[in-house]
């Protein structure tokens, strides 16, 4: 059985924080506890401000793996808005994050 993983397009992220709501939900995790987070990067540049949204996962995240067990994907992918989350393969992953820049790969073990 192959490595499955998340894709993070963080170049395309909106900051609207519905991947965030979806696993809130999905696991009914309380207060601040949840299995990704979009966290805020403000750049200021001598001539301009730049906003820059990151979806993080953190040590909570189980890859949704009752629904992928039962033929879904994530919530988080489900639910993001702007489709900067991709769920599958890592190698497949990883294969597409070559052609995309400002990307990463969670691949927990």
């Amino acid at each position: 059985m192959p490595r499955n993983g998340l894709l993070i397009h963080y170049e395309w992220c909106t900051g609207c924080h519905a991947c965030e709501v979806a696993c809130k939900q999905e696991h009914n995790f309380s207060g601040g506890m949840c299995g990704v987070r979009v966290d805020e990067v403000v750049t200021v540049g001598p001539d301009k401000v730049h906003v820059d949204f990151i979806p993080l996962v953190t040590r909570f995240c189980d890859l949704c793996a009752e629904r992928v067990k039962g033929g879904e994907t994530t919530a988080c992918v489900k639910h993001c808005q702007a489709m900067c989350l991709t769920y599958g393969p890592v190698t497949d992953l990883a294969k597409t994050m070559e052609k995309t820049p400002r990307s990463l790969i969670f691949a927990p073990r």
